[in-house]
């Protein structure tokens, strides 16, 4: 899940992690609270480093289309058929996170894929290059999914629930208790003036139309 605070930037790591956009709020017309995201919650891998798949996978570690293994600590590249695929790649980039091409809106997590010179890689010359993976899995439940209380990224649909602190936390929007929502992204907007009159707090959505309008729950 995503928590929000007064600065923030997309988190990336040089060896294989789940990240997630950093996103930041701002005060809403109704008083609501100042937010920024980080995936700290949501389901997902935790920090691992990638290891080199055998040959015969195609030329790219981890390619759109292709599948990771389960497991926390370095999630392999397998067969999409094989019992031991968890996540498809949905968007391959080169480069890191922070400075490259958002994931797909309903990216559960991304890898990280850090640059090192094996004995032996997937086009034999000893390189993997710096990249990162988007990733979806193949069975349910999404975290990245509209309301599913997790992912790379805030979208319409989603909400996020008050930590203290003037800051927030993306929140699966059915949860109940001390991790009920306060807060529901109605509204995807290019600027504040466009969100309707019930906006509670703004987040910051990145793209085209950058103004997340959350209403209080």
């Amino acid at each position: 899940m995503r928590e929000r605070g007064a600065a923030g930037g997309l988190c990336a790591a040089l060896s294989v992690v789940l990240v997630a956009a950093v996103l930041t709020g701002c005060h809403g017309p109704s008083g609501g609270a100042v937010g920024e995201g980080a995936d700290g919650e949501g389901p997902g891998p935790a920090v691992g480093s990638a290891e080199v798949r055998p040959s015969g996978y195609g030329a790219v570690f981890l390619a759109v289309g292709e599948c990771s293994s389960f497991g926390t600590v370095d999630p392999t590249e397998v067969p999409c058929a094989s019992e031991r695929a968890a996540a498809r790649v949905v968007a391959r980039e080169g480069g890191r996170a922070s400075g490259g091409p958002p994931c797909p809106a309903t990216t559960d997590f991304v890898l990280h894929i850090s640059e090192r010179r094996p004995a032996a890689d997937e086009d034999g010359d000893g390189a993997v290059p710096l990249g990162y993976a988007c990733m979806r899995k193949l069975q349910p439940p999404h975290p990245g999914d509209p309301g599913g209380g997790g992912g790379p990224r805030t979208i319409v649909g989603d909400c996020v629930r008050d930590i203290g602190g003037g800051r927030v936390r993306e929140a699966a929007c059915d949860a109940e208790g001390e991790r009920a929502p306060r807060f529901k992204v109605v509204e995807a907007v290019a600027d504040r003036a466009d969100c309707p009159a019930s906006t509670g707090l703004y987040v910051r959505l990145g793209g085209e139309h950058p103004v997340g309008c959350a209403r209080p729950l």
